[in-house]
């Protein structure tokens, strides 16, 4: 079987899919635009045969790779990139090249424009927030004078809170318009609640071969746009509304041989639009597997390893791994760079050493997002892992 990875070496993380492949006997071929020595050698050691591109923004590059593959090994099974940003490459290339294996360019615009998203969460009978295509300055305000303020602007097509903000008044509105982007924009009504999400692997029918969440108490999209610390939480066990919500998506979406992340609010009060305190509403659904550190996060909170269950989707379309009964709440900190926290990142390693899995520096291109100091830790006991959130993150009296 032949498998054309895209972007393997990004994010770092990435190569375990590869290393999974090859040790399922695939022939990995990756296509990245750094040179062949600076991959690591685990990834060096997984690929079978490897194309430099100047760069992966260049279709045509990236064509010629795919086609210098097939003449070299044959005909290519699968391609993926598992990242949001070149979902819709991948579709264009399994087009061009006949490889049937996963989404092709009609599908993208109802899996990555949030507008269409809508039509989908109806059929799923996931409620979702009213939403407004950004025209004029009159039309926006006859839409917040039916939903009332905020309302949160952001790309139709997307990732995650990148270009996403919040408008408290008509000020916040004005000046949004002043300076308006060129790529289309959507206004949806502000949803007061927790983000959750409903993580998956799924097989050929689209049925879950794997099932995680994620839970974050607090606005992505403020926390990016203020340069705010993170954290969030991968939940030991998957909520079993969140889970039917979820596999009714899958359903409607028609998600099937891939990784999924579909986002959900969950309501903190009642809605006279989108239900009760509670209710879980559509936020977006992402086509690849959670960003960052996430995957490495489902492994130590439920003792598995993902990048050997997507293996054994591709290559047996079931999931061969161990049922271990060890499950955890796992945890991220992202502290930002220049705060006082009280605790020193030495004292906060110390405290937590018997807890603690990963702790990482970030280059500064991703701790925007993510945060400069990552700290990932995971804990039988709920309790533990709040009062880990209230050290990590607690800041010094000035």
């Amino acid at each position: 079987m032949n498998f054309v990875f895209i972007s393997p070496h990004f994010p770092s993380n990435y190569e375990r899919f590869c290393t999974a492949l090859r040790e399922h006997g695939v022939t990995v071929l990756g296509i990245a635009d750094v040179p062949y020595e600076q991959l690591s050698p685990a990834l060096r050691s997984a690929l079978t045969d490897y194309y430099r591109v100047d760069s992966l923004e260049d279709y045509e590059s990236v064509f010629r790779a795919v086609a210098y593959f097939i003449h070299h090994h044959g005909r290519i099974d699968w391609l993926e990139s598992n990242n949001e940003y070149w979902l819709e490459q991948d579709a264009r290339l399994r087009e061009a090249f006949h490889i049937t294996s996963g989404f092709m360019p009609e599908d993208m615009p109802r899996v990555k424009q949030k507008s269409l998203m809508k039509a989908c969460y109806q059929q799923a009978g996931v409620p979702t927030a009213r939403l407004h295509h950004v025209t004029t300055l009159d039309a926006a305000r006859a839409f917040i004078s039916q939903v009332g303020y905020p309302v949160v602007v952001k790309p139709d097509n997307g990732v995650g809170a990148c270009a996403t903000y919040k408008l408290e008044d008509d000020g916040a509105l004005c000046r949004f318009f002043a300076d308006l982007p060129s790529v289309p924009y959507v206004m949806e009504e502000y949803v007061n609640g927790a983000i959750c999400s409903y993580d998956a692997i799924l097989d050929s029918h689209g049925e879950p071969l794997f099932e995680s969440g994620d839970y974050v108490p607090y606005s992505i999209m403020d926390a990016v746009n203020t340069g705010d610390h993170q954290h969030f939480t991968i939940l030991p066990r998957l909520p079993d509304d969140l889970r039917d919500a979820g596999r009714r998506c899958v359903k409607a979406f028609g998600a099937r041989s891939r990784f999924v992340h579909f986002e959900f609010f969950r309501l903190w009060n009642d809605h006279p639009y989108l239900g009760r305190a509670g209710t879980i509403v559509g936020l977006e659904v992402n086509m690849r597997p959670c960003g960052g550190f996430t995957p490495d996060m489902y492994n130590y909170a439920l003792s598995t390893d993902v990048y050997r269950i997507y293996a054994d989707m591709i290559c047996y379309d079931e999931n061969r791994q161990p049922d271990w009964p060890e499950k955890y709440f796992c945890a991220f900190v992202g502290r930002q760079e220049g705060k006082p926290y009280l605790l020193s990142q030495d004292a906060l390693r110390q405290r937590y050493a018997g807890d603690l899995m990963q702790c990482e520096t970030l280059p500064d291109v991703l701790a925007a997002g993510m945060g400069k100091y990552v700290f990932i830790a995971r804990f039988k006991d709920e309790e533990r892992m709040n009062a880990f959130f209230r050290d990590a993150l607690e800041l010094a009296h000035e």
